[in-house]
């Protein structure tokens, strides 16, 4: 696979074509001394459940992985913390409002976007609603239906964190 950098051939500060690379993780201009690091992007997720012993899951509407279980969340914008970014995220695909965002753990993930690999550090949270009955797909989610914990099978999960991630949560309530 080919290094993220290999991609940036001008320095972003001053347009320089010297934009080399500097070590793995960053380049640096050789006009101005500027050094980029590209660094992860962060992400989250939601695991959201309700007195059931259900998840609430998504189906992707869009690539990567379009048409596959997935769950809410997505990248944190600027200035936002994960909880904000999560509880954002949540009301966007959802249109359900989080109480309680309860940080778990953090996965790594590549996400192709726009031909591009994004490399994210994935943040799952635990999230409390204000109920589990009232709401319904929108934004970049096809679908959302509360799945029970016995059905849940992480290999039908599109991406590579939201597996892994499945796979540890589910460790811990069995």
């Amino acid at each position: 696979m080919e290094h993220p950098l290999s991609l940036f051939h001008y320095c972003p500060k001053c347009g320089s074509p010297r934009f080399e690379i500097h070590n793995f993780k960053s380049k640096q201009c050789a006009d101005c001394g500027f050094t980029y690091y590209f660094n992860s992007s962060a992400s989250t997720v939601a695991l959201i459940t309700n007195e059931r012993d259900e998840l609430l899951v998504c189906r992707r509407a869009k690539d990567p992985a379009k048409g596959t279980l997935d769950l809410p969340g997505g990248f944190i914008d600027l200035f936002e913390t994960g909880e904000e970014g999560v509880a954002r995220e949540v009301r966007e695909e959802t249109g359900l409002e989080v109480l309680k965002a309860e940080y778990l753990f953090s996965l790594p993930n590549l996400y192709l976007y726009s031909g591009f690999q994004v490399h994210t550090l994935d943040l799952f949270f635990r999230c409390t609603v204000a109920g589990t009955t009232h709401f319904h797909a929108m934004d970049d989610v096809a679908d959302a239906f509360f799945l029970p914990f016995a059905d849940i099978r992480p290999e039908d999960f599109g991406l590579g964190s939201i597996r892994k991630g499945l796979q540890r949560w589910l460790a811990t309530i069995s």
